[in-house]
């Protein structure tokens, strides 16, 4: 009952996508925090406002567990409870200052900017011929400047002017293999994709050694780490937003009676696979629980009353009517055709077994 309040207040929350973004923030910096203000409404305490604060903001206090504080002169000043939802998201394992994704990155990054500019400079000079101008000896400062723009107008424009007495040459085109920058950037970005996805095969061809298995042996890893990640964002946001909202409501009074916040990642297995084996497995004496058979294929159960598919041709099953003073049996219906897997406890009532 507490879980179904809880989700009911949770549909007023209309920036609750914001909320989860803003969250996932700590993924790349090792902490996020948001500043939660609270409101009445319908006699309801809800958050009015949930405004993301920058990193710069904050410090972290040493000592046995690290503890995340608001700046100030004095050590830092205490986040003051059910005013925040402070996210550290473990990256990887060691000291918060090391958890962040961004210091695994930072190399990459720098590396490939440098790259980058290397690469457009090398290409701006690409093909066009070496110039060099020469000035008479005793040439003045201004006499060389000239030269000097002569010649970058020579790049561009393809036309310029000097005084008589200097000299211009052409020697030939500048040469080069841009094949050195491009390994550099391509090294960059799948250094990048390994540790931001797990993987390469998911975000860029690999040329010959692309391949669906591969590609799906990839995506696999991407999904674990994206599981993980929603795990971690999960459990924070049930201790500093949903638990918040359950005790200043009376729907809970302590966190281990508290309702959890779980997102559903589970992917849909395939129909066909499951149509077909399931039939053959209760056939064989496999008892197979309904609602696991729904998780696995991604289909939620009924509400009371609500419409369902029927096979063709077929008629929805009746209910018996209720036999005063006498327990009414019920069995599923089955796809086997004879008694063989009927109870031998269970007695026809009013013709339904």
């Amino acid at each position: 009952d507490a879980a179904n309040a809880l989700g009911e207040l949770m549909q007023g929350l209309d920036d609750f996508e914001d909320v989860l973004f803003d969250t996932t923030d700590a993924i790349g910096k090792g902490f996020a925090n948001q500043e939660l203000e609270w409101h009445r409404l319908d006699g309801n305490w809800l958050p009015k406002s949930i405004t993301h604060r920058p990193q710069s903001w904050f410090q972290i206090a040493p000592g046995y567990r690290q503890e995340i504080r608001l700046r100030s002169a004095a050590g830092g000043q205490p986040l003051q409870p059910f005013g925040w939802i402070t996210h550290t998201h473990k990256a990887k394992s060691g000291t918060l200052e090391r958890s962040a994704l961004y210091r695994v990155l930072a190399w990459p990054y720098l590396f490939k900017n440098y790259s980058v500019g290397d690469l457009a400079e090398f290409l701006e000079i690409y093909g066009i011929p070496m110039r060099v101008g020469k000035y008479p000896s005793g040439a003045t400062e201004k006499e060389k400047l000239t030269l000097l723009r002569a010649l970058a107008a020579l790049g561009h424009n393809a036309a310029g002017i000097i005084p008589i007495g200097m000299e211009l040459e052409f020697l030939n085109a500048a040469q080069g293999d841009p094949a050195a920058f491009k390994l550099m950037i391509e090294w960059c970005e799948k250094t990048q994709s390994k540790a931001i996805l797990g993987g390469t095969l998911t975000s860029q061809a690999d040329g010959a050694s692309s391949t669906n298995a591969l590609g799906n042996v990839h995506n696999e890893v991407r999904m674990d780490l994206r599981d993980s990640d929603a795990l971690q964002v999960a459990k924070t946001l049930s201790r500093d937003l949903i638990y918040p909202i359950a005790v200043l409501n009376g729907l809970a009074d302590n966190w281990a009676r508290c309702p959890r916040l779980k997102f559903n990642t589970q992917e849909a297995e395939d129909l066909a696979a499951y149509a077909t084996a399931l039939p053959a497995l209760v056939g064989m004496g496999f008892k197979v629980p309904r609602q696991w058979a729904q998780e696995r294929v991604a289909i939620p159960e009924p509400e009371e009353g609500e419409d369902v598919l029927i096979a063709p041709g077929a008629a929805p099953a009746a209910t018996a009517p209720a036999v005063p003073g006498q327990a009414v049996a019920t069995a599923q219906l089955r796809s086997a055709t004879t008694t063989d897997y009927l109870d031998s406890n269970l007695q026809p009532i009013t013709g339904v077994w």
